[in-house]
């Protein structure tokens, strides 16, 4: 699996020369790891593409350039990889007006230990989630939360056989499920694993 290492990252005044290249080529990249679960919850896989590119823009907006300041970014960044075995991604939670979305976030409090993958035959697995740092309390939840999806080498197997992988949330207030997620994703997540 590839490395994001310190010696790995471009200077300041490199990546602003490739940076419209790049933020193409991300965006399309994040189609084939953007999952929709309903209409309102919106699941991104993160992979070394992904937290390569958060991590550029990081030091470009900031301006970021002094070695310490660098090497907090990496270490912020780099529990968001996968690392063979599992699934990484982001959860927003996305409702345009701030009224409707205050409303929700209180109704929504423990969906982020809701969301599964399911693959055919086996049972599913729950994410485990905001390993960094608690994101809710006990009037709302947060809007973005950070799941980790650990999968057996079963599942693992599975996947590489070319069973069906289902994913859903299943909270009192939120219901979503996609039975069989479309082969442009799948092969994206399975090239994760090892």
């Amino acid at each position: 699996m590839a490395k994001i290492t310190r010696d790995s990252l471009l200077t300041l005044e490199d990546y602003a020369k490739i940076r419209k290249q790049m933020r193409a080529e991300i965006m399309a990249h994040k189609k084939s790891r953007k999952i929709g679960l309903g209409e309102h919850i919106t699941l991104i896989f993160e992979d070394e593409m992904t937290i390569r590119y958060q991590i550029q823009e990081m030091l470009h907006i900031e301006r970021i350039f002094q070695e310490n300041e660098i090497t907090h970014e990496l270490k912020t960044y780099l529990p968001l990889l996968p690392d063979g075995t599992n699934w990484k991604a982001t959860m927003m939670i996305e409702y345009p007006d701030p009224i409707e979305r205050a409303a929700q976030l209180a109704q929504l409090v423990g969906i982020e230990d809701k969301v599964w993958v399911k693959v055919e035959g086996l049972p599913p697995v729950y994410a485990i989630a905001d390993e960094d740092l608690e994101r809710e309390n006990s009037e709302k939840t947060s809007s973005v939360h950070f799941l980790r999806f650990e999968l057996t080498q079963d599942m693992i197997q599975a996947l590489k056989q070319q069973r069906q992988l289902s994913i859903g949330v299943d909270h009192p207030h939120y219901h979503a499920m996609i039975n069989a997620i479309d082969e442009q994703h799948r092969v994206s997540l399975i090239n994760d694993l090892v």
